[in-house]
């Protein structure tokens, strides 16, 4: 009974030191690592409120919402040919998982037309995106909480793309970020089908794709890593299945074009640039043989460990000369960020919904770099001519001209990040005392 009772009056004396503490280091809050749970879960309650607030006061905008609901009901009443669904913008280009997916949401949504119910989905998926992602902030101890309100609570362009617009986007890539954390976890083929799900929702995942590629080249070798890619492709198999067994040319064709056409009226990136050259398939061509060449560059220089050569990652780990540590957090999170930054810098066409494909990594990408000049207040300003960049409506040469010269800064400075430090225990701590000193 007494040690009971010493126990019990044990308890609220440490959390008033916890809470002196806290007060004592209450202006280090923001700024050190240690404290990403924390302010993290103060900004993720603060946005459930924020959320109500934007679908209660702010007016809903129609874009896709009716054409993706056309879409599936095509489906739903029996068109399985991918080239009789369209809807109000065009035909459905999206892989088979959008079906399903938004099939569901059609049905909770009364076919579609209690939209406000849809924006509270949405906003579900908004908080869930939220987590997965400052779960991934926590364990890699990098960015300082204070950056956290800008992954957040200021930006009008990720809220809207949520909770106004309910594009097909966000699922995507909420679907990603479960998959990086199932990676960050070891579960890799878990992670690996979790990752094909969120392919057969939008393509833009596919940017991620050379850089999950490289980590699992690195840590299994080719023939433990051919599993788990066909894995991947089986998925996509069997999510196409009742559309490629009625046309299966129509269905591969529209649901994975990557020689679509893009509108010139709504590209935020490339406005400084004249019609005609935007369009020219000469352009596009060059702009794709950079993105392959840069992904090169960052695979031999910047993700492979120094002298290891590109064709030992084909080994399996056990017969490798040196001994294969296993991947650290941010090794994991840094290939796949750089990997998908890399795409979008050299994308043909960026639209405002594209926003949501690198937005919750640019804080990461930026407090990875390697300038070491590149101080707070310059990385706030590149987050904030970012966000201004992509909430300039409609785009002009100069918000297009600053989105690439932030870009250019990102990249230049990622290039010059000290090579990716040793695998394991010691890689870890490493990269936990870089954090502490930033």
């Amino acid at each position: 009974m007494a040690g009971g009772k010493r126990k019990s009056a044990g308890q609220p004396s440490r959390v008033v030191g916890l809470l002196r503490t806290l007060w004592q280091e209450k202006h280090l809050i923001l700024f050190k690592a240690e404290y990403t749970f924390l302010v993290t879960a103060v900004l993720w309650f603060l946005e459930i409120g924020i959320n109500i607030w934007v679908i209660q006061k702010v007016a809903y905008t129609e874009i896709d919402w009716k054409a993706y609901m056309d879409e599936v009901e095509g489906v739903i009443n029996g068109t399985y040919d991918y080239t009789q669904l369209k809807g109000d913008t065009g035909p459905l280009v999206y892989p088979a998982g959008f079906v399903y997916i938004f099939t569901v949401l059609y049905y909770i949504t009364d076919h579609g037309v209690n939209i406000r119910l849809g924006q509270y989905v949405f906003a579900v998926f908004y908080l869930i995106t939220l987590l997965l992602v400052f779960r991934i902030y926590h364990r890699t101890k990098k960015v300082p909480p204070y950056v956290f309100f800008f992954v957040c609570c200021a930006s009008y362009r990720i809220h809207s793309i949520f909770v106004l617009r309910l594009f097909n986007d966000p699922v995507a890539m909420m679907l990603l970020f479960g998959a990086i954390n199932l990676f960050l976890d070891s579960h890799w083929t878990l992670g690996c089908a979790l990752y094909s799900l969120a392919v057969s929702v939008k393509m833009n995942i596919l940017l991620f794709a050379p850089g999950l590629l490289f980590l699992l080249l690195s840590e299994f070798g080719l023939m433990k890593t051919l599993p788990k890619l066909t894995l991947c492709a089986v998925i996509q198999l069997l999510l196409g299945l009742p559309f490629l067994l009625v046309n299966p040319v129509g269905y591969v064709s529209r649901a994975f074009d990557l020689g679509r056409q893009f509108l010139f009226k709504w590209t935020v990136n490339w406005r400084f640039l004249p019609e005609w050259l935007f369009l020219s398939r000469s352009f596009h061509l060059l702009l794709l043989l950079a993105h392959l060449l840069t992904l090169t560059l960052f695979a031999l220089r910047r993700w492979k460990k120094p002298g290891e050569s590109l064709w030992t990652l084909l080994k399996d780990p056990s017969e490798r000369k040196e001994a294969t540590q296993k991947l650290t957090a941010d090794q994991t999170v840094l290939v796949l960020f750089t990997s998908n930054f890399v795409g979008m810098c050299f994308s043909r066409s960026l639209h405002y919904q594209f926003y949501v494909w690198y937005f919750h990594t640019l804080p990461y990408l930026l407090w990875s770099g390697g300038v070491k000049k590149l101080a707070h207040l310059l990385r706030v300003l590149i987050l904030g001519l970012i966000e201004l960049s992509w909430n300039t409506y409609p785009s002009t040469n100069y918000s297009s001209a600053s989105l690439h010269v932030c870009h250019l800064i990102l990249l230049f400075s990622l290039w010059l990040n000290p090579t990716v430090p040793p695998r394991g225990p010691e890689g870890e701590q490493q990269s936990h005392n870089k954090a502490k000193r930033q």
